[in-house]
């Protein structure tokens, strides 16, 4: 019975999804605000725009073998996302709780399954003045995003179809409900307190200690002699610059307002990017005695992630502070990484891993009243602030490491993880995809 019924919920979810007058409706007690609606419209854009930015960033970093299906990792991704998220993401994100197993807090329900009672009138719960579907689709670049991000971990030796499936099981099991405990205003994380103004835990922490797992999971790649620099260094860098880009998108959308708040998460966006620029370009010029362009383009990412979290609760002398500190830290993590020959082949865990949880712990150090009242960090006078987010990221990384672990070895039992050697050698750009990026 159960299964009858749970068939056709889901049968139901496509009909709504695909007939939207039935579940998408007009209130004429409708309180939109135009100018928030054309901002977060704008926003989400900005944020659809980072996936070909991450596309082209981890495409450079690549043997020029592998650019192409490294590329498709990000494209693909965000049309697999894309409806996963109608069908059943948004809901198990921030649908009402579940309260599953009778502990509240830990995943929503599916009252939202296919886009149910998503409408086209402002939440009262979310984005109050925005239309409620505007909301979700704000969101659904977030969820798009992050197993994007874990592709760089296993870029240039796993098999596509092992790859769709991850993202699949990733997204459902891993992304939403930590998502519902950040975000959701049921969440456990979020009744106790925890600051995450765009994605320091849900995206970065998460998807960086997934990307290390994973890593070890899959081994190292077959090099047979090839150099391992990246293949295009302009092509890393315009990807950077458009992750730059549309990062204003990430942290200042995330007011969905367009007011003060977005304007001070754009500003220290900007502010921090800049700082950890600087220092991973210092940092590298001191080991290495050259200043590198694929290090500017590194530390700009490493100092975006850091913000993250904290773009909603500081001021710009607090995001110089993290961009400073941050830009060092993950040149040090990519550091210990090659000393602990872990193939993160393009420093995942590094920047998102690392970068993300000190981002997270500096919010609760740096938040401010002065920016946001409901961020009132150590420099406050909360000290308590801080163990709040110790909390929401060792749960983060607890949580994100056991099932990506499963994840993994599920997707192995059922399809395998890698291609093999002869195809690994060839390039998955012709043993896959059978197209190549550059003519011989």
């Amino acid at each position: 019975m159960r299964r009858k019924l749970g068939f056709g919920t889901f049968a139901a979810a496509i009909a709504l999804a695909a007939f939207p007058g039935m579940a998408l409706g007009a209130d004429a007690t409708s309180t939109l605000d135009s100018g928030d609606t054309a901002w977060m419209l704008a926003a989400t854009a900005l944020v659809m725009i980072m996936l070909p930015g991450l596309a082209l960033f981890y495409g450079g970093l690549v043997r020029r073998k592998n650019v192409l299906s490294t590329i498709m990792h990000s494209f693909f991704g965000l049309a697999i996302v894309s409806v996963v998220w109608v069908l059943v993401g948004f809901s198990l994100a921030f649908g009402p709780d579940a309260n599953l197993f009778g502990i509240p807090g830990l995943i929503g329900n599916l009252d939202y399954v296919g886009f149910m009672g998503v409408g086209l009138t402002p939440s009262t719960v979310y984005g109050l003045t925005i239309p409620f579907v505007l909301f979700a689709a704000f969101q659904l670049m977030f969820a798009a995003i992050t197993p994007a991000l874990i592709t760089g971990a296993f870029a240039e030796r796993k098999r596509f179809a092992s790859f769709v499936l991850f993202t699949i099981l990733w997204s459902i099991f891993v992304y939403s409900p930590i998502a519902h405990w950040v975000w959701a205003t049921d969440g456990w994380l979020f009744t106790r307190g925890a600051l995450d103004f765009a994605g320091g835990t849900v995206v970065h922490a998460s998807s960086g200690v997934s990307a290390l797992i994973v890593a070890l999971l899959i081994g190292r790649r077959v090099v047979n002699g090839d150099r391992m620099e990246p293949h295009d260094i302009p092509m890393t860098v315009l990807g950077a610059g458009l992750l730059w880009f549309g990062w204003f998108g990430f942290n200042a959308g995330s007011a969905l307002t367009a007011g003060g708040l977005a304007a001070s998460a754009f500003l220290v966006t900007n502010t921090a990017a800049g700082a950890a620029t600087i220092t991973w370009v210092l940092a590298s010029y001191l080991h290495k005695r050259k200043v590198s362009v694929v290090g500017a383009a590194c530390g700009a990412v490493a100092g975006l992630v850091a913000i993250t979290p904290a773009s909603g609760y500081v001021t710009a002398g607090g995001a110089l502070l993290i961009g400073f500190l941050v830009g060092g830290l993950c040149y040090s993590a990519t550091l210990l990484r090659e000393r602990l020959r872990v193939d993160d082949a393009l420093d995942v865990f590094a920047v998102h891993g690392v970068g993300g949880t000190f981002g997270a712990i500096a919010t609760g150090v740096l938040a401010t009243t002065a920016i946001n009242a409901a961020g009132k960090g150590l420099i406050d006078g909360n000290a308590g602030q801080v163990l709040t987010q110790l909390l929401a990221v060792g749960a983060t990384i607890v949580y994100a490491v056991v099932a990506t672990f499963v994840i993994v070895k599920l997707v192995n039992v059922i399809l395998g993880l890698r291609i093999s050697a002869r195809d690994e050698e060839m390039g998955i750009d012709l043993s896959t995809h059978g197209e190549a990026a550059y003519q011989m």
